[in-house]
């Protein structure tokens, strides 16, 4: 399988009044084009940290992240912006949708955003039209022009996904995406997933505590303290 991305002896120190906090100790890992990785591990193991600097939300202490070769974060901050808008999407366990915002204007932000960086983007009615495909395929069509209080965490959740895909990302990280769902819904919601990994061919790295979801991932790696080892 052909590496997307590799993480390369990531270290992150945080420095709060309390004194150095070490969480990531030189963490390796290479992800393969397509595929699905799950990230398992204690609350407090540096998961989420980790996702952050996979995602290029936030720069290492010390070590690389490649995305096919190319060092990310010897970008500049516009570049490096532009980079992880056109490149990663993002899902979180709380969805941060836009509570002014309709279903169908949240899913079109990323390439509104895209429009004021240098590169081709698509037109507005292109983007719109975009985001009405995406919210068909994932089954929330009819409710585009509800906003997010109008959703249930599940439509929320499928928005928040549609919002990831809408520029066509090589990569979707997901940071417990069914966390906040009631057992049939978070189901519902990892079998979406599976279906555009098999059907667009889209690059998951999903951090979650739910180990039957885990279990269906092609490969999972567990973090412990601030390390990962084979799960």
């Amino acid at each position: 399988m052909k590496s997307l991305v590799e993480a390369i002896k990531i270290e992150k120190t945080f420095y709060p009044p309390a004194g150095e906090l070490k969480i990531l100790k030189g963490v390796d890992l290479s992800i393969g084009e397509g595929e699905v990785l799950g990230i398992v591990g204690a609350s407090g193991v540096g998961k989420s940290t980790f996702l952050h600097v996979l995602g290029a939300l936030d720069r290492p202490t010390s070590g690389n992240v490649l995305y096919e070769g190319k060092d990310v974060f010897a970008m500049d901050n516009t570049s490096l912006a532009s980079f992880r808008n056109r490149t990663i999407g993002f899902v979180f366990q709380f969805h941060h949708l836009l509570p002014e915002f309709t279903a169908l204007e949240n899913v079109m932000i990323p390439g509104l955003i895209a429009k004021g960086q240098k590169s081709e983007v698509r037109s507005q009615k292109e983007l719109q039209e975009g985001a009405g495909r995406l919210l068909d395929e994932l089954g929330i069509y009819e409710r585009k022009d509800h906003r997010p209080g109008e959703l249930s965490g599940g439509e929320q959740q499928r928005v928040a996904v549609a919002r990831a895909l809408i520029l066509n990302p090589k990569v979707v990280l997901a940071d417990e995406p069914t966390g906040n769902l009631d057992t049939a819904t978070g189901e519902d919601l990892f079998n979406l997933l599976l279906r555009l990994n098999k059907d667009k061919g889209i690059t998951f790295v999903l951090v979650t505590h739910n180990e039957a979801l885990s279990k269906r991932c092609h490969r999972v790696m567990k973090m412990v303290d601030g390390r990962f080892e084979n799960s």
